[in-house]
């Protein structure tokens, strides 16, 4: 019996990798880069299955080129914006996901830069490296106390409710908003829930944790900017999509907001001439929020289960809802 074909397009951890080929015959795409769009669609061809990443763009092109063979998309990532998700249900294709999995990694990572941001660690860092520390200053490199300071959470989802009950160990008061979002689901999270408006009036910080989707792309504009803290510290660990870009780059020039720490970008990867890294405000770092060795491990595997169901025709253990 002829074993499943699939493409991974991507190198990914072992742990994953070595399940997908107990059960499947899988071409890896070798570079270092995401393989091009053409690359993409002559690769699917006639493929039973395949293996993405976020940095894959999947669309009912590319669906239809892969062709009738194709059961399931297997994404090793738990947002899925760079999917197709209508034009596969038309096509009867499941997408799997990796929910939860990522989550402590995430609020770690969110938690670090907003803690890295309010105490300026990694200006401290450059200060050295730069030679300017000639001795103990009173009034240098000054930053915000996270103690007592209220924390507005934009997305109270799993990983917003990690991030929550990190704060709650620094003391914060925790402001929050999702759609759906009851008093009573927020209380459980110690979290006041609140409308937009007054999540940014009142925060010293704003942490986003929302999907990117046509309701969320750049929710952060010019206006909900206006709206923030003259000192505040916006933090993403999201999708760089929720932020319009341009207008961040003007409140942090301006001092509409006092700083921004991001691990997403619009777009990926961000340029190294982007006028965002040349702000001492900003710190940027690569779309790290789910790199622990245990927690890529973790997606690795949940990508692959996904996979091997698929092409076997089994449910997938993390289906994106189809609805």
């Amino acid at each position: 019996m002829s074993r499943p074909r699939v493409f991974v397009t991507r190198r990914m951890p072992a742990a994953g990798l070595d399940r997908v080929r107990e059960v499947c015959d899988a071409e890896i795409w070798p570079g270092e880069m995401p393989p091009p769009y053409e690359s993409l669609l002559e690769k699917v061809r006639g493929a039973d299955g395949l293996l993405c990443m976020l940095t894959d763009r999947i669309d009912g092109s590319l669906m239809d080129a892969a062709g009738p063979a194709l059961k399931v998309i297997s994404q090793m990532a738990v947002g899925y914006d760079n999917i197709d998700v209508a034009a596969a249900r038309v096509r009867g294709i499941p997408i799997g996901h990796t929910p939860g999995v990522l989550t402590e990694a995430t609020a770690d990572l969110a938690f670090g830069l907003l803690l890295a941001a309010a105490r300026r660690i990694v200006e401290g860092a450059n200060y050295i490296r730069d030679g300017q520390w000639r001795t103990w200053d009173p009034n240098a490199l000054l930053g915000r106390d996270l103690s007592g300071a209220t924390l507005g959470i934009i997305g109270l989802g799993r990983i917003g409710r990690a991030v929550a009950r990190r704060a709650a160990g620094f003391n914060m008061r925790i402001l929050a908003h999702s759609p759906s979002l009851t008093s009573e689901s927020a209380a459980e999270a110690n979290a006041v829930a609140v409308d937009l408006e007054t999540l940014f009036h009142e925060s010293d910080f704003v942490s986003l944790h929302l999907p990117l989707n046509a309701g969320t792309r750049h929710l952060i504009n010019r206006m909900t900017l206006s709206q923030m803290k003259a000192n505040a510290i916006l933090v993403n660990t999201a999708r760089g999509g929720i932020i319009d870009h341009a207008a961040l780059v003007e409140a942090l020039r301006s001092s509409i907001i006092g700083g921004a720490a991001l691990d997403v970008t619009d777009p990926e990867p961000i340029s190294p001439d982007d006028p965002l890294l040349s702000l001492p405000n900003a710190l940027v770092v690569p779309h790290i929020g789910s790199a622990s060795q245990w927690t890529r491990d973790q997606m690795a595997r949940m990508a692959a289960e996904n996979l091997i169901a698929g092409v076997t025709g089994q449910p997938l253990p993390n289906r994106v809802p189809a609805g």
